[in-house]
């Protein structure tokens, strides 16, 4: 392998596992100089700005945002476009990709390994994939779901492609370390059920566990490339190379093989925090099965709250002042550096807006925006 190649880690895992936090922790650990692919299925990279505003290190990285689609099918060509970018630049001396919560990695792995196939000379190769594993919500929502595989998997019959615990299970299938997030919210006892059900799925990759996915950066690195051939013959690199073969396939994306579509929700006006609280508490969509982005309440203009859903979880928590209500020095002084405010910048409100990617299935849309809209302060902006 030639030398000073750039090692590329990918960052998988269900929507919600905790994989952006688990980004972040590696960033504040690793000395080397980094890039970063940010994936995000929602017209919005919620993912890449909350990277952007934790702060970190990510500042000072070189960050290619790819959204409204996912890098293992709709935008498997840009991906691989920024990869070839990435290889060019002689600064970089790793690369971190974040994949979307429905990305397959079995299929970003097989368009990785036919481009270093076409590509002998790259300056970049695949080490490791790591998945998050959401502990908790496994043992809550699919644990029942993910033994009923398992005992179909020994029998050899095959579900139905459109259940939510094949994705889960080819992302854990498709990996060569696990990190078991979110550990503290079970006890030892379900701690090890979860861990049996996911060797079942498996036998080779460390599983590490986590609790808000402090995870020792050393535990997921390695300097030897990515072993296709151990897991080449699973469900899920058979269906990356078949869909490799049949461009066609490709085509339709995540959405239509899981069921799984996004869309979202954007207002100019502030949201009535009881109202708000009132419904994700007593009347959210059980089909929405992640969502994600900022909004503002009508009784706080100073705070940027991020909102987050991950399946029966929620919260909200101030992260960050809206750029409009800093001090008028201080405003003008990053506007200044940051011209491409303007393009987005309300006479009124500033950069105040709400802007929220929802995910799920089977969900009426039409239902949830008027949901949302009655949640709107009115009177703030009467």
């Amino acid at each position: 392998m030639k030398k000073n190649k750039k090692p590329v880690i990918l960052i998988t895992g269900y929507l919600g596992s905790g994989k952006t936090t688990l980004l972040n922790n590696i960033l504040k650990q690793e000395k080397r100089k980094v890039a970063l692919i940010v994936n995000d299925m929602g017209s919005i990279n919620v993912d890449a700005e909350i990277l952007k505003k934790n702060g970190s290190n990510v500042t000072e990285c070189p960050m290619f945002e790819l959204q409204n689609g996912c890098i293992c099918c709709t935008l498997r060509d840009e991906f691989i476009q920024q990869i070839e970018k990435i290889s060019n630049l002689d600064s970089i001396e790793v690369v971190f990709v974040e994949a979307s919560g429905i990305s397959d990695p079995g299929a970003v792995s097989a368009s990785f390994l036919a481009y270093e196939d076409e590509n002998p000379n790259t300056n970049v190769y695949l080490t490791s994939i790591v998945t998050v594993v959401d502990a908790d919500r496994i043992y809550r929502e699919f644990l029942s779901d993910l033994k009923l595989r398992k005992d179909e998997m020994f029998n050899d019959i095959e579900l139905s492609q459109e259940e939510i615990s094949t994705l889960i299970v080819d992302q854990i299938e498709f990996c060569n370390f696990i990190a078991l997030n979110k550990c503290d919210l079970l006890s030892e006892d379900q701690l090890k059920e979860v861990e049996s059900i996911v060797r079942d799925f498996q036998t080779r990759a460390p599983i590490i566990r986590s609790v808000n996915a402090e995870i020792d950066i050393d535990k997921i690195m390695t300097k030897k490339p990515f072993n296709y051939g151990q897991i080449d013959s699973s469900s899920a690199i058979q269906k990356a190379m078949e869909s490799l073969k049949n461009p066609s396939r490709s085509s339709s994306g995540c959405v239509d093989e899981y069921g799984i579509s996004s869309f979202v929700f954007e207002a100019r006006k502030p949201f009535n925090r009881e109202r708000f609280m009132e419904f994700v508490n007593n009347r959210y969509p059980t089909q929405l099965i992640r969502s994600k982005g900022y909004i503002w309440f009508s009784d706080c203009s100073r705070d940027v709250q991020l909102f987050e859903q991950a399946g029966r979880n929620s919260s909200v928590m101030p992260v960050s002042y809206w750029i409009d209500a800093l001090q008028e020095d201080v405003k003008q002084s990053y506007i200044a550096s940051n011209p491409e405010l303007k393009e987005n910048w309300d006479s009124r409100f500033g950069d105040r807006e709400n802007q929220v990617v929802f995910i799920g299935r089977g969900y009426n849309k039409d239902e949830i925006m008027l949901e949302l809209e009655k949640c709107l302060d009115e009177r703030a902006i009467a």
